[in-house]
């Protein structure tokens, strides 16, 4: 899934660093400076950066440098009334140290790199001020902080790379300062015991050193980049569940969309059939009316009942639409018409003066009893639609429809139905079109085909449906 997340990215093509990114193009070509980036960053996202701290984490930086420097004070105060001190070093060192490697802090998630570097030098230049502040759990705490923030906020991450070579350089002058300018191994060396080992005493105190700084500052680079990574995957979750909800939304959308569309089908072929029904024989009524009362009579009484069936569909579609629940079914809508109902359909034509003849042809014994509802509801539709538009648009005055079940070659079943007639087209009834286009949209949503059009070699209109046979289980 392509990355939704805020951040500068390499060229597609190129695989290069992307424009406005000084000195990064030399990343991609540097397998090393390219395993580096990757172990700061993250493989699959390598230009992320994180995004800059709220100003509610601004003030807490603030407000704990603060707090962190009056403990360290009191710390300092505690030690030296234990008598852990230099002899020689005056008094007022280590407090000054102490709160000078201390305060930078206070902008350490702002400016990341900054205090790393204002840190890096001030942990050489006051050891050297106070070895005794150096020694202190504080002191090496504020160096430690200011290290795993470097790491965990630096947006830019090229200048992290020089700035941990600049800790590698600050850890070794401090070694070799404390071994050598200062006087505070030969203080410490005091009031060791008699050397019993391998090694020389000065070997072995700088070896140990070394290790200790190595995991001390080695374990503040690790939390930093595991913090870091934390951000990014945190970033990640939330951009997939923004996108998930903007999926599920889209989702209900398109099923909204759907409905409507469904009930916009629904009613089109309700209305379209019931009311050439209406008008064909209101139009009939009225020629008749002065010579014969009684067929004016039947025709009247066609008249009501398609209205009445009319009335009674578009109340069912639409009660959908008003309410969630209702009765009759526990949508709200009363049962939809299926193959049951195309007998009925064809006598309202019949009563209407078209001579209609319905066939059934089933390849296997009861292959129509086992149609799905939606299956069975579109097979009555195109019938329903194809009669009313002999009606409206034809002369024709016999119609056959046939609905039949067979099995392709590739040994996939269906069913399909098949309306002809015998009429030519009526002049000045061309439609809207929406009807057929409906027609077929219903036959495509069950994977079907349709094939509308005049009949090959003979008079009149054929329109054939063909759908998947899918039982209703």
């Amino acid at each position: 899934m392509p990355s939704t997340l805020t951040g500068r990215r390499p060229d597609p093509l190129t695989g290069s660093a992307p424009a406005g990114v000084e000195g990064l193009g030399d990343v991609a070509a540097d397998p090393r400076g390219a395993r580096l980036n990757a172990w700061l960053n993250d493989p699959a996202d390598p230009w992320w950066e994180r995004p800059g701290p709220t100003p509610a984490q601004l003030r807490n930086d603030v407000a704990g440098a603060l707090a962190f420097l009056v403990v360290a004070l009191a710390m300092v105060a505690v030690a030296k009334s234990m008598g852990m001190r230099y002899e020689s070093e005056e008094i007022w060192r280590a407090y000054v140290a102490t709160a000078a490697m201390i305060l930078p802090l206070a902008a350490r998630r702002r400016y990341p790199l900054a205090v790393l570097l204002a840190s890096s030098g001030l942990f050489v230049g006051l050891s050297y001020l106070s070895p005794e502040a150096a020694f202190q759990i504080a002191f090496q705490v504020a160096y430690f902080t200011a290290l795993y923030t470097a790491v965990a906020w630096a947006r830019d991450r090229r200048p992290l790379w020089i700035a941990m070579g600049l800790v590698l350089l600050a850890m070794t002058l401090w070694v070799v300062a404390y071994f050598t300018v200062t006087a505070g191994f030969e203080e410490a060396a005091a009031n060791y015991g008699e050397p019993d080992g391998p090694l020389p005493q000065l070997t072995a105190a700088v070896l140990y050193s070394a290790v200790v700084n190595l995991a001390y500052f080695g374990g503040a680079i690790l939390v930093g980049r595991s913090s870091w990574r934390g951000a990014l995957q945190r970033e990640r979750l939330a951009a997939q569940a923004a996108q998930i909800r903007e999926q599920a939304a889209e989702l209900a959308r398109r099923a909204v969309v759907d409905e409507r569309l469904r009930i916009a089908r629904e009613l089109h072929d309700v209305v379209a059939h019931h009311v050439s029904v209406i008008g064909i024989q209101a139009a009939a009524a009225r020629r008749v009316l002065p010579r014969d009362p009684g067929e004016t009579a039947q025709a009247l009484r066609t008249i009501e009942s398609s209205s009445r069936d009319a009335v009674a569909e578009m109340r069912s579609l639409l009660g959908v639409l008003r309410s969630e629940t209702g009765a009759g079914r526990e949508d709200g809508r009363a049962p939809e018409p299926g193959l049951r109902e195309l007998a009925e359909l064809a006598e309202t034509h019949r009563a209407a003066g078209l001579a209609v003849t319905l066939t059934v042809v089933e390849e296997r014994e009861g292959d129509l009893l086992g149609l799905s509802g939606p299956l069975a509801l579109c097979v009555y539709r195109v019938a329903q639609e194809a009669l009313a538009n002999v009606r409206r648009h034809s002369t024709a005055a016999r119609v056959s429809v046939t609905v039949r079940t067979g099995t392709a070659a590739a040994a996939t079943r269906w069913v399909e139905v098949e309306v002809v007639d015998d009429g030519a087209s009526r002049p000045g009834t061309a439609g809207s079109g929406y009807g057929l286009r409906g027609l077929r949209e219903r036959v495509q949503l069950h994977s079907g085909e349709a094939e509308i059009g005049p009949r090959e070699g003979a008079r009149g209109w054929r329109v054939r449906a063909r759908l998947p046979l899918r039982s209703a289980s």
